[in-house]
């Protein structure tokens, strides 16, 4: 064997989030890596951190990876609360996940994780159907069905600018209808979450987008509230409900240091 071939095989943990130390892992869980590893736990006073081996020299960013990621804290978050780190955390070893990581931050990372018991995030997307809300547009401003039988009606070279007033219209007046929307839901879900973030959209045609901190146990109502708001935009805009996930727009944790 050559002395390349004799090069040490190091190993590193991969850092998920912060958990109470009396979380147990499951066993079947795995993490990231290429095979995965098992979830284990580095504990230290009332906090852990949730864990698995990663090759030292693993690159990482695909999206297997980051799918993983968000997996193993978002089935966390469904049965205890979970502080989530961004990803791409890794550290040398289990001393340097205590000592620099959870020893350093413990009151801070236990005062947060107990205002986190019992609740989840909530993930709450509308997207206006595209026929739906151009009908819309159209019945309610003159000027767009004006310019919309202008384009119609004209070559295309003839009516270019037309379109491109037509479209700077739609995407103004969507922008100012999902303004409206978005506050509609904010006030519909006041009731039924502990806190809301407005995110922003992500598509032209997105109607609503907010992510809920609510508690888990009150899922029922937040299900309720969200499919009666559901009913009432039916063939406008399709709105689903996503979670329980992981508090991601809700904390700020420390990253290991490496």
């Amino acid at each position: 064997m050559t002395t390349g071939e004799q090069t040490e095989h190091r190993t590193a943990l991969y850092v998920y989030g912060i958990v109470p130390s009396d979380v147990e892992s499951d066993p079947e869980a795995r993490g990231i890596g290429d095979p995965p590893s098992p979830i284990t736990l580095v504990k230290h006073g009332d906090v852990a951190a949730l864990v698995s081996e990663i090759d030292a020299g693993t690159p990482l960013g695909k999206p297997a990876d980051l799918s993983m990621h968000a997996q193993v804290l978002d089935a966390t978050s469904g049965v205890a609360p979970v502080l989530p780190l961004r990803f791409g955390a890794v550290v040398a070893g289990e001393d340097a996940v205590t000592e620099e990581l959870l020893a350093e931050h413990h009151d801070e990372f236990r005062s947060a994780l107990e205002e986190l018991e019992g609740k989840a995030q909530y993930v709450v997307k509308g997207r206006y159907d595209e026929q739906a809300i151009l009908r819309e547009i159209l019945s309610e401003s003159d000027e767009a069905a004006r310019l919309r039988d202008s384009v119609n009606s004209l070559p295309e070279d003839a009516a270019r600018n037309d379109r491109i007033a037509l479209g700077e219209l739609i995407n103004n007046t969507i922008a100012a209808k999902r303004e409206q929307d978005t506050s509609r839901t904010v006030e519909v879900l006041e009731g039924a979450c502990v806190a809301l973030n407005v995110r922003e959209a992500t598509h032209e045609r997105d109607a609503v987008y907010l992510a809920c901190l609510c508690e888990v146990a009150e899922q029922d109502e937040l299900e309720r509230v969200v499919g009666e708001l559901a009913q009432d935009w039916e063939g406008r805009v399709e709105l689903r409900l996503l979670g329980p996930l992981a508090p991601y727009d809700f904390v700020v944790t420390q990253q290991p240091q490496g």
